[in-house]
């Protein structure tokens, strides 16, 4: 499969600008898909939490399928095949999981690698042609309260931002130079295989 004619449905402004710089037809869908599903085909596009250690931060992953948070199968049509991309299973969250042990425990249960709010509800959607992201958090990388900083709509909570640099400075600012790496690797993976 190749990027034409699909569009690269994106949880926040900030993924969504990865994929106009990546030169493929994109949609704000926000948290969880909030904003409504684009007609035609989409790939889920953006960031990925790991759910297991070896998946570092900027790990570009291609999801071979989608479970949910008892194991079940939701999607599993295969990779998109993406040069350089590391096939994955994602669990299809309903809520952002921070805590290692959280993440392990689901990693364990149901075999997924990575998570994201999106992917499952594009699933159920019918309309999924694959899932292509890149790993922004790791179990001992958490996010330190940078997904706060982010509505359902998908842009930014600016006060939330600033609390959350507040309370951890350091965490707060290793998180969003993590997610910066990833968005870039994955900005940069997507503009290579839409060509």
């Amino acid at each position: 499969m190749d990027a034409d004619g699909v569009t690269f449905a994106c949880a926040t402004a900030a993924e969504q600008r990865a994929a106009r710089r990546a030169g493929v037809r994109s949609a704000l869908v926000g948290l969880g898909a909030r904003n409504g599903v684009p007609e035609g085909p989409v790939v889920s596009f953006g960031l990925t939490g790991a759910l297991r250690d070896g998946l570092a931060p900027g790990t570009v992953v291609d999801a071979t399928r989608i479970v949910d948070v008892e194991g079940t199968v939701l999607w599993d049509d295969g990779p998109l095949g993406v040069p350089g991309a590391e096939p994955v299973t994602i669990l299809a969250a309903d809520r952002v999981v921070d805590d290692p042990d959280e993440r392990r425990r689901l990693h364990e249960r149901t075999g997924a690698d990575a998570a994201d709010l999106e992917s499952g509800p594009l699933a159920r959607s019918g309309r999924l042609q694959g899932v292509l992201r890149a790993v922004s958090d790791t179990p001992s990388r958490p996010l330190d309260g940078l997904a706060d900083g982010v509505k359902a709509d998908g842009g930014y909570d600016w006060p939330a931002l600033a609390r959350a640099f507040a309370q951890s400075p350091r965490g707060f600012v290793r998180s969003a130079s993590d997610a910066q790496r990833a968005l870039g690797r994955l900005g940069d993976t997507a503009k290579g295989w839409s060509r």
